[in-house]
C-alpha cells in the first residue's frame, strides 16, 4: 500500500497547460537514468534552480543501496528533477513520494512518470520542511529517504523531524550537501555508514536508530 499523503493521483492525466511548457525545447535540460528497467532513458526537466545529483554520485549511492531498493518505500525530499526517486523506481522500489516546492518542476516530474507508465508514486508540491513537520504521519513508514536540499539551506530540522515516526526499523537516509559546508548535527543514535565526495558535492548514508513499534 502506498503512503497516505496529499498527492496528485497517478491515474490523473498529466497537466497540459501553463508551467508544464517550461520543460520543453530550449528551456529544459536532460537527465539520464543509469540503472534498472529505464536504464539509459533520458528525460527533460525545467531549466529552473535545480541541481540534479551527478551520475557518478547516483551510481555510488545505488551501489550502497543495491540490496535495499527492491520493494522499498522511498521518500524523495527536495525532489527537483526527481533523479533519485526515478532511479529508485527504475530499480524496483515499491513506491516513491516526491516532494518538490516548485510547481513547474513538480508538473514536469508528473509528466515523466506518466510517460514511463510508472506505478506506486505520488508527487506533492510543497516545501520539504513543511511537509515533514506539518503533515500527518504516513500510514506506512519509509525504508529509504533521499535528502538533497539547496546548498544554501540547512537540513538539520528535516533529520530531527524524520526521527519522529517517519522511518522504519533498519531504514536508510541519504543526505547530500555542499562539500565546503560542515555536516549537520545528527539526531541521537544515528550512525554514518558511508560517505563520499565528488567535485563540490559531499554525500552521506545514515542508519537512524528506530525503535520497534509496539
Amino acid at each position: 500500500m502506498s503512503p497516505r499523503v496529499p498527492r496528485t493521483h497517478p491515474t490523473d492525466p498529466p497537466p497540459r497547460r501553463g508551467v508544464t511548457q517550461l520543460d520543453r525545447g530550449r528551456n529544459s535540460r536532460r537527465l539520464r537514468i543509469i540503472g534498472g528497467q529505464w536504464r539509459g532513458r533520458r528525460f527533460r526537466f525545467p531549466a529552473l534552480d535545480i541541481r540534479p545529483t551527478p551520475d557518478r554520485v547516483r551510481e555510488t549511492l545505488f551501489n550502497w543501496l543495491q540490496h535495499r531498493i527492491s520493494g522499498a518505500r522511498c521518500l524523495d525530499l527536495y525532489a527537483g528533477s526527481g533523479a533519485l526517486g526515478l532511479e529508485a523506481l527504475s530499480r524496483g522500489a515499491a513506491s516513491v513520494v516526491f516532494v518538490e516546492q516548485q510547481r513547474a518542476a513538480a508538473c514536469a516530474l508528473e509528466r515523466v512518470l506518466h510517460e514511463r507508465q510508472a506505478s506506486g508514486w505520488a508527487v506533492v508540491c510543497d516545501q520539504a520542511e513543511r511537509f515533514v513537520a506539518g503533515r500527518a504521519l504516513p500510514e506506512e513508514r519509509f525504508d529509504v529517504v533521499f535528502i538533497d536540499p539547496p546548498y544554501r539551506s540547512g537540513s538539520g530540522n528535516i533529520l530531527s523531524a524524520l526521527d519522529h515516526g517517519w522511518l522504519r526499523v533498519d531504514s536508510r537516509v541519504y543526505l547530500e550537501h555542499a562539500r565546503a559546508q560542515p555536516l549537520v548535527a545528527l539526531p541521537a543514535g544515528w550512525t554514518e555508514l558511508r560517505a563520499g565526495r565528488a567535485g563540490e558535492v559531499g554525500y552521506h548514508l545514515f542508519a537512524p536508530r528506530v525503535e520497534e513499534s509496539t
